[in-house]
C-alpha cells in the first residue's frame, strides 16, 4: 500500500495555523492556561463548531435507491496482471503514490500464491461518513460513499477512520502527467485540488451518465467502472445487488464469497470469491 508523503515544514506550519482555531481551545486548556482566557475564546469556538455541525449533511442524497452497486472480485481468477489497477490510474488521473485501487500479493494456507485487488468497499456503514464533520463524505441513495471535494476541509478523520486503507491525501497540488494515459485509457475526471482526501468512486461518472442515457452500469461498458471492462480474466463484475438477477446477485447466491472485515460491522459492497484452500 503507498506511503502518503511527509509534508514539508512549511506545510506544517500552515497546518497548525489551521487547525488553531479548531483546538487551541483544548491546545491552551492542556497546557494549563487560565479559565479566564478559555472563558474568553468559548463563545466564537462554540459558534464555529455549530457552524460546520449545522452544515453537516448526514442522510443520504443522491443516486437511486433503486439500485446498490456492488462488485464481486474472484480471487480464484485473478492472475495479478495489474490491468485493473492502470485502467484506474488512467480513468481516474491518479498517482502512483495514491492509487484508488491496490494489488496485494498474499499467500494461502498451503502456500499457494492468490493476488487480492482493492478498491473503496463502498461500506453501507461506513466509519468514514460517521466521522466526517462537514458532510463532504456521505451515502448515496444508490449505496455509494460518495465525495464532495468542495466541502472537503481536509481534515483526514474519514482517512483515519477507513479500516481497509482505501483513501488518499493530496498534500501537494499536483503537477505530474499520468503516465497510464493513453495506453491504458483517457481521464474522464477532474484531478483534485491540494488538500483533500480521495478514493475509489466505482467511476461514479459512467453509472450516473450511463443511467441516464439508457445504459446498464455492469452491462454496457460504457456505464461500467474501468476496472471491471479491462480484465483480461473476467475476475471482476460490477451490477445492482437490489436486482436477484444481476451477475453479482446471481454469483453471490451460487457461490461461496467472502467480504474483508465483516466482524467490523461496516457492511461492505464488494465481495470475494476466495482461492482454493483459503477458506
Amino acid at each position: 500500500m503507498s506511503q502518503t508523503p511527509t509534508p514539508p515544514r512549511e506545510e506544517k506550519a500552515a497546518k497548525l495555523n489551521i487547525l488553531s482555531r479548531r483546538e487551541f481551545m483544548t491546545l491552551l486548556i492542556g497546557g494549563g492556561a487560565s479559565l479566564v482566557l478559555a472563558a474568553t475564546l468559548a463563545e466564537p469556538l462554540d459558534t464555529f463548531a455549530r457552524d460546520i455541525l449545522q452544515n453537516r449533511a448526514t442522510a443520504p442524497h443522491g443516486g437511486d435507491s433503486n439500485y446498490h452497486w456492488g462488485m464481486v472480485i474472484d480471487l480464484s481468477k485473478c492472475i495479478g496482471c495489474d490491468y485493473c489497477v492502470w485502467a484506474c490510474q488512467a480513468t481516474n488521473d491518479t498517482a502512483d503514490d495514491m492509487r484508488w485501487n491496490i494489488h496485494i500479493v498474499d499467500q494461502t494456507p498451503l502456500g499457494d500464491t492468490f493476488h487480492v485487488t482493492r478498491p473503496c468497499l463502498h461500506c453501507q456503514h461506513a466509519p468514514c461518513v460517521e466521522v466526517c464533520p462537514v458532510g463532504a463524505t456521505y451515502h448515496r441513495h444508490d449505496g455509494l460513499v460518495a465525495m464532495d471535494y468542495a466541502k472537503c476541509i481536509g481534515c483526514r478523520y474519514c482517512q483515519t477512520a477507513c479500516p481497509y486503507g482505501a483513501r488518499q491525501f493530496n498534500w501537494f497540488e499536483r503537477t505530474d502527467v499520468n503516465t497510464k494515459t493513453p495506453e491504458w485509457g483517457e481521464s474522464e475526471v477532474t484531478r483534485r485540488p491540494r488538500g483533500v482526501v480521495e478514493k475509489c468512486t466505482f467511476c461514479v461518472h459512467r453509472i450516473d451518465a450511463g443511467l441516464a442515457n439508457g445504459l446498464m452500469p455492469g452491462v454496457d461498458e460504457a456505464a461500467t467502472p474501468a476496472c471491471v471492462n479491462i480484465c483480461p480474466v473476467n475476475a471482476r463484475h460490477f451490477g445492482n445487488l437490489n436486482d436477484p438477477d444481476s451477475t453479482v446477485s446471481r454469483i453471490i447466491a451460487s457461490q461461496p464469497t467472502l467480504r474483508l472485515r465483516e466482524d467490523l460491522g461496516t457492511d461492505p459492497s464488494v465481495y470475494y470469491i476466495p482461492p482454493e484452500g483459503l477458506v
